[in-house]
């Protein structure tokens, strides 16, 4: 599925459905090159899901993981795996344990081997004629649209 973002407010839209359709051990995998605005749709999934739109949401460069509570017991996890070489350090950051909960990646190549296959991708790219626009390419969730 592709969809036209032509704003900041579009893409918040976009991450608010993708909340509202999101379940316990389900995997998010935003790509996109850097500005592509992986993060905001990030930042944006986690303030809708928990109910709190000015939920302060730091992007995880550097901790490479973020954990937040939502409702119903549920943990989101947001990881940034930009500094990772590899799946290898997966471990130390508690992936198996994340995989219970929803999990939101940012550069998921880096997850090699362990990339979920049933997870949903989401593949943003920057309009170069519309500065603040973006195109979002939508794959997996069979059903759930």
């Amino acid at each position: 599925m592709r969809i036209r973002l032509p704003d900041l407010a579009a893409t918040e839209a976009l991450a608010a459905r993708l909340a509202a359709r999101a379940r316990p051990g389900d995997a998010i995998l935003l790509e996109g090159p850097l500005g592509a605005g992986k993060s905001a749709l990030a930042r944006a999934f986690l303030r809708a899901a928990s109910g709190e739109p000015a939920l302060e949401v730091p992007s995880p460069t550097f901790t490479l993981v973020q954990s937040y509570p939502l409702p119903g017991g549920v943990m989101a996890h947001h990881f940034d795996l930009y500094r990772l070489e590899g799946p290898a350090g997966l471990q130390e950051l508690g992936w198996e344990e994340a995989r219970e909960g929803i999990v939101l990646v940012e550069w998921p190549d880096r997850l090699g081997p362990l990339a979920p296959p049933d997870a949903l991708r989401v593949s943003l790219a920057p309009d170069p004629a519309d500065e603040g626009a973006r195109e979002a390419v939508l794959r997996g969730w069979e059903g759930r649209w």
